[in-house]
């Protein structure tokens, strides 16, 4: 088991872990919100956090929510830094075509996961070295078994 990390929050309602082991903590609507077909709206989640340096959290979607009704985050994952200290809000989505969404205050929206992230130090090169993948960028895999 990873060592955990305290993260002060103020919150309305503090996210939580459905399960065990779960990677992502539930955030929930602090709002009502309708999303009619193809609209999107940025919602509240009453939630703010102050991430220790070195870690970042991102805010993802839920699958239930994408699956059984096409709701899903505009930029996810959303970006969570270290140093914001403002209320997090999630972009949602309603990919539907035919039917609305209603949000309503204390659905569960969106997952927040905390991560720890180096810093890194781009060093200029004038060649990079090689790889088994090489210069194979989107498609490059293919997308049926067995094919390149």
């Amino acid at each position: 088991m990873t060592e955990s990390v305290d993260v002060p929050i103020i919150a309305s309602e503090v996210p939580v872990y459905a399960h065990p082991g779960d990677a992502g903590a539930d955030l929930v609507a602090a709002e009502a919100v309708r999303l009619e077909p193809g609209e999107r709206a940025l919602v509240a989640t009453g939630v703010r956090i102050a991430l220790p340096d070195g870690f970042v959290a991102f805010v993802v979607p839920r699958s239930g929510l994408a699956a059984k009704h096409g709701i899903t985050i505009v930029n996810a994952p959303g970006t969570v830094d270290a140093g914001y200290r403002g209320e997090i809000k999630v972009s949602l989505l309603n990919t539907d075509s035919t039917s609305a969404y209603d949000v309503a205050v204390g659905d569960r929206i969106a997952q927040l996961i905390v991560m720890p992230v180096p810093r890194v130090r781009f060093l200029p090169v004038d060649e990079l070295p090689d790889s088994a993948r090489g210069e194979g960028g989107f498609g490059s895999t293919g997308y049926q078994k067995g094919t390149a």
